[in-house]
């Protein structure tokens, strides 16, 4: 016990509206139900928990969790509710502290139960058909400074493998977990060829229609985790892990799920340096620098870049920092930098033509070729046009060789490029083609499930403004008006996940 009231929880507790007593009665109810008919809290100690700062017994902690979860309509987990877990977390500088709430980063046992525990709210609001709102996004450099010595080490696999007998391994109160069993190296092979297929499925169609299958599969490599494989196999499922979590995460905030999307680029993060693979640790840190500058927070970006480069080590082949070096350029381009841009830009396409022909690229490397850099500078350039307006011709031909490059199944790729290239034209004082571009962004948009396509043409249509007047741009406008989702997040997820 602090002593000191837990914050967290009592903002949390406010917004579920409950009294202290209906909240105990919850508790009761919840933990009776799934097998601790024993539990018996009342109003003073649930005063206690929210007044005084102490932490209840297990396994309260995980029966909050998911009361919290049901009641908000998003995934609420234990650091959220204030606890600090049991086990080695006391060994991290600063965890549990204000500054590092989540108690980041977490022992090497915590990261399986957590993707388990995590995937596994998800799933469980999904199927109530609740909606993920409300909760505020981790800054970027609180995220850095947390994990920066972390990430800058190697895990020794064979000791950070979760334990059976380690408490902490209990099944989350309230969630469906899979029952587990030790797998061989053909099916960790099969569940490696689901990744290609969900990475395939949301290239092409955005990250609505597929988001609950990925998090339910990744709930159940979780669940595989929890049994020791020999080294081997282990850092392949460490691998599978991360991929699926990073697909989850860029799902989720290609819908608009942007807190979940964080947890989710977090846990791959984890599972990437457990499995010893530190360019795909810091490749899925560099999703939410991505998700950072699309929120419009280009310095927290920067801050998640830094640690991303220098964390992914020797190993990280020069196509990965060619990536990493593009998104480093957007958020630059967003504080208007363009000096700055333009060097990383050509760093980035230094570091591509030299890989060209050279090692074999990793499976979560693939999606990026040549159409996906020239299609990264124009999203740069054309952002750096807000403050440059002369950067929009440059933006032109980039996005036209990203069209030009594109291969099929690339479709919501393709959309951006189109949004890029209209937007640079509207800048660039070209309304006819700004137009016909435009337009061809709204015929394939209807096809896809992705907010994030809505948000950037959003952005080109406020460029629009200027050409009002123009009968073709007025038709235009009214076309783009009438074909925007509702920006009510309740609404956008149910149709994201039907």
């Amino acid at each position: 016990m602090s002593g000191e009231p837990n914050t967290r929880l009592s903002d949390l507790f406010g917004l579920a509206g409950w009294s202290k007593g209906e909240l105990a009665r919850l508790v009761n109810r919840k933990a009776a139900a799934t097998g601790h008919p024993q539990l018996a809290t009342d109003t003073s100690r649930v005063r206690r928990w929210i007044d005084m700062g102490e932490t209840p017994r297990e396994p309260v902690p995980e029966v909050l969790a998911s009361l919290f979860t049901e009641r908000l309509g998003r995934v609420v987990t234990i650091e959220d509710l204030g606890f600090v877990r049991n086990g080695r977390a006391g060994k991290r500088r600063d965890a549990g502290s204000a500054d590092n709430p989540d108690g980041l980063p977490w022992a090497p046992e915590r990261t399986a139960a957590v993707l388990t525990e995590f995937t596994g709210m998800d799933l469980m609001l999904n199927r109530r058909g609740l909606v993920g709102a409300g909760a505020a996004l981790t800054a970027g450099g609180a995220l850095s400074s947390a994990m920066h010595d972390w990430l800058h080490s190697d895990p020794v696999l064979s000791a950070d493998t979760p334990r059976f007998d380690d408490p902490l391994q209990a099944d989350p109160a309230g969630l469906d977990r899979y029952d587990a069993a030790p797998i061989g190296s053909q099916e960790i092979e099969a569940l490696e060829h689901s990744v290609d297929v969900f990475r395939a499925w949301d290239a092409a169609r955005g990250g609505g229609l597929q988001r609950k299958a990925v998090v339910g599969q990744l709930n159940e490599v979780g669940g595989m985790l929890a049994y020791r494989h020999p080294d081997g196999l282990q850092r392949r499922l460490w691998g599978v892990a991360a991929n699926l979590a990073v697909l989850a995460g860029w799902m989720s905030h290609d819908v608009g799920l942007e807190p979940t999307a964080q947890k989710y680029f977090v846990i791959a993060t984890h599972a990437a340096r457990e499995g010893g693979d530190r360019p795909r640790a810091g490749e899925a840190l560099s999703r939410a620098a991505r998700q950072m500058i699309h929120l419009g927070r280009p310095d927290e970006a920067l801050d998640l870049m830094a640690l991303a480069t220098s964390g992914s080590g020797e190993e990280m082949l020069p196509r990965t920092r060619a990536i990493l070096r593009t998104i480093e350029a957007w958020a630059q381009a967003s504080m208007g930098r363009g000096q700055e841009m333009r060097r990383t830009l050509g760093e980035a396409e230094e570091l591509f033509v030299s890989d060209q022909g050279g090692d074999e690229q990793p499976n979560w490397m693939q999606m990026f070729d040549e159409a996906d850099l020239h299609g990264m500078e124009a999203l740069a350039f054309r952002t750096l046009a807000d403050h440059e307006p002369a950067a929009a011709s440059v933006a032109q031909h980039h996005a036209r060789k990203a069209l030009g490059l594109r291969e099929e199944g690339r479709q919501r790729s393709e959309i951006f490029d189109y949004i890029s290239l209209a937007s640079a034209c509207f800048i660039g004082h070209d309304p006819e083609q700004a137009d016909r571009y435009a337009r061809l962004a709204l015929v394939s948009m209807g096809e896809t499930s992705s907010q994030r396509t809505w948000d950037r043409l959003r952005e080109m249509y406020r460029l629009t403004g200027r050409y009002a007047g123009d009968a073709k741009i007025g038709e235009l406008r009214e076309e783009i008006e009438l074909s925007l989702p509702p920006k009510n997040p309740a609404k956008r997820q149910r149709s994201a996940d039907v």
